[in-house]
């Protein structure tokens, strides 16, 4: 079975990067200002192949861990789904049910992480404006950054995976993060979000190489000076926005995990929502202020979440009810952003 996982998460990951090397070199190869027609096409078109990675899932989601038995299939459930109640004398049956359960994890973990995503969408906006990147550059810029998210959340969601196998009370460390995350995004949902560049940890710690170049050359990430090959502000931009992606990543991550502990089900949700994050930054920097509520919806899921995993072993609530919830918690979220646009 470790072979076979191994197999299709190199064939995953191969696909995946088939797809952003056409994307960034052939459909944007040539930098331009996106409009929301086109941000809203490819975000549909993002959504529709994580829809479309579901029913994969839903059909035919034992390829994942190569299951040819039931004892195949007791292994992996007892690894990531203990609760499931199978039936040795129906294999066919349990398969399905298994089947199911990660589908609906996997949809509520890509809802989960586009959820999220929100917020960080907003800071890459305000990273961008402090930066003073040209609007033609953003597509440039999110290309990169996207690609060094999946390399990010490939390492610390197998990583997590690993010592949660260990060391299950990490669990409950999780949720108490979570619940702190979503208790201090709702006492700060009213702050105004500020940086000040020169201040910045990071762009102070490159600053002290003295390879910092200070004006933009185009789409070019580095210059050569006097013999010295230096980083142009856009690269930095590019370092800065990963730094706040590894930030972010210690609340989505564990979040995720609250839906499933099976870490291909983690990363694929976790790939496909990240997928089509470029296309939402664009259609969301045009229609932010429409979704005054989202961010108080995004707190309220926090704490559930971080309330579901310290509850785990006394309360399991089920992926459906969990799926129903979130999907509950944007509705309403949406739905009274909207109203109260109108009102």
């Amino acid at each position: 079975m470790v072979m076979t996982e191994t197999m299709f998460l190199v064939g995953f990951v191969a696909f995946i990067a088939a797809i952003l090397l056409l994307d960034m070199f052939v459909i944007d190869r040539k930098a331009h200002v996106v409009s929301i027609r086109e941000a809203t096409v490819w975000t549909f078109v993002w959504i529709g192949l994580a829809l479309l990675f579901a029913v994969f899932l839903w059909f035919h989601g034992d390829m994942v861990h190569g299951i040819e038995n039931f004892n195949d299939l007791q292994t992996v459930a007892s690894k990531y789904a203990s609760h499931l109640k199978l039936h040795p004398d129906d294999f066919e049956m349990s398969l399905q049910q298994y089947r199911h359960y990660m589908t609906v994890s996997y949809i509520s973990g890509y809802l989960i992480e586009k959820t999220l995503s929100v917020d960080n969408l907003f800071v890459m906006m305000m990273i961008f404006t402090s930066f003073g990147v040209g609007k033609n550059e953003y597509q440039h810029v999110l290309n990169w950054g996207i690609l060094g998210a999946i390399v990010l959340r490939f390492v610390f969601i197998f990583l997590g995976s690993a010592i949660i196998s260990r060391f299950d009370w990490v669990l409950l460390v999780f949720g108490v993060v979570l619940v702190y995350s979503g208790v201090k995004m709702y006492l700060n949902r009213n702050d105004k979000a500020e940086m000040n560049v020169e201040k910045h940890p990071l762009v102070r710690l490159l600053s002290k190489t003295g390879r910092i170049h200070t004006q933009f050359e185009g789409d070019k990430f580095f210059v050569r000076r006097a013999g010295r090959l230096l980083l142009t502000p856009l690269f930095v931009t590019v370092l800065v926005i990963e730094f706040s992606d590894l930030i972010f990543a210690f609340d989505s991550i564990p979040a995720i995990f609250s839906v499933s502990l099976d870490p291909y089900v983690v990363f694929f949700s976790n790939i496909f929502a990240i997928l089509g994050l470029r296309a939402m930054f664009f259609l969301l920097a045009a229609i932010s202020d429409k979704f005054r509520y989202l961010k108080l919806g995004v707190c309220v899921l926090l704490v559930f979440i971080g309330v579901k995993m310290l509850i785990h072993e006394y309360v399991e609530i089920d992926a459906v009810a969990s799926l129903v919830f979130i999907l509950g918690v944007l509705g309403i979220s949406i739905g009274a952003s909207l109203f109260a646009k109108k009102s």
